[in-house]
């Protein structure tokens, strides 16, 4: 689901997780970069990753960290039915972004290019990944760094003007993985693997056999034909929470501590 800003319609996100329980939603960057970078309402809208936006020299570091956040807030607070400024984003060890006293929600969330992209769930855990479908990866020793040897001999066995498209594709599932099971770069490619061609997509070992089961969804499309898309989610099938507003998930006093986080006191609009 694209969003093209700040302004939505933030319906369709809230209707899309009412009726399944997730949503992935992406953007461009443009449409989600202020024009003013300095502006004070940056401050609340950032919370504590604003101290980390401040110190980031690179102009396109910044600009795609600032946006993302953006995006991110705006598709948590649809779900939460709060404003931005009261969406804390925290982080876990790994680096991997959480709402902060909302545990019943997952996100996740990718940036390349001018791509920005965020997974939610409130039915498990969600994973997503995106990569510029014309990446050069074939031939670069990718494939030894990032694929397991079953992998490699199913590459093998695909025409060669389709091979990097492939590469491409295994590589946004295993970040997609990785990023829904919390370990990032932390947990070695050449570990886990999926078959470059299945239509039924599940984590195989090392040796092409199954290593999930169907807890596991994985979905990989092409965005604006120009990014891979890919999105794991695992659903432990415990039910889903049905009830995600912020004044029902969250006690008064964790909702003033998120509000006024920054001590200004900004509330919904």
């Amino acid at each position: 689901m694209r969003m093209d800003g700040p302004h939505g319609p933030w319906e369709r996100v809230r209707d899309a997780v009412a009726r399944h329980g997730s949503v992935v939603v992406y953007g461009r960057l443009p449409e989600w970069l202020p024009a003013d970078l300095d502006h004070p309402r940056l401050r609340p809208l950032l919370g504590r990753d604003h101290a980390r936006f401040r110190a980031m020299g690179h102009p396109q570091v910044r600009a795609r960290f600032l946006a993302s956040r953006l995006l991110l807030k705006h598709v948590a607070c649809a779900v939460i039915e709060a404003a931005p400024e009261a969406v804390e984003l925290a982080y876990k060890p790994g680096g991997r972004p959480y709402l902060r006293g909302l545990d019943q929600v997952d996100i996740s969330l990718s940036h390349t290019e001018n791509l920005l992209l965020v997974g939610l769930t409130r039915r498990g855990w969600i994973g997503v990944d995106a990569e510029a479908k014309d990446r050069p990866m074939l031939g670069m020793g990718t494939e030894k760094q990032v694929c397991t040897p079953h992998e490699r001999s199913a590459l093998a066995q695909i025409a060669e003007e389709r091979r990097n498209a492939a590469l491409v594709r295994l590589w946004t599932l295993k970040e997609a993985y990785s990023k829904a099971i919390g370990q990032g770069m932390r947990f070695r490619f050449t570990e886990f693997g999926f078959s470059p061609q299945d239509r039924n997509v599940q984590v195989l070992r090392p040796d092409g056999e199954p290593g999930t089961g169907s807890e596991w969804a994985f979905h990989t499309c092409l965005v604006d034909r120009a990014y891979t898309v890919s999105v794991a989610h695992f659903d432990a099938g415990f039910g889903d929470t049905s009830d995600t507003a912020a004044a029902t998930m969250l006690d008064d006093g964790l909702i003033a501590a998120l509000v006024d986080g920054t001590g200004e006191g900004h509330r919904a609009r």
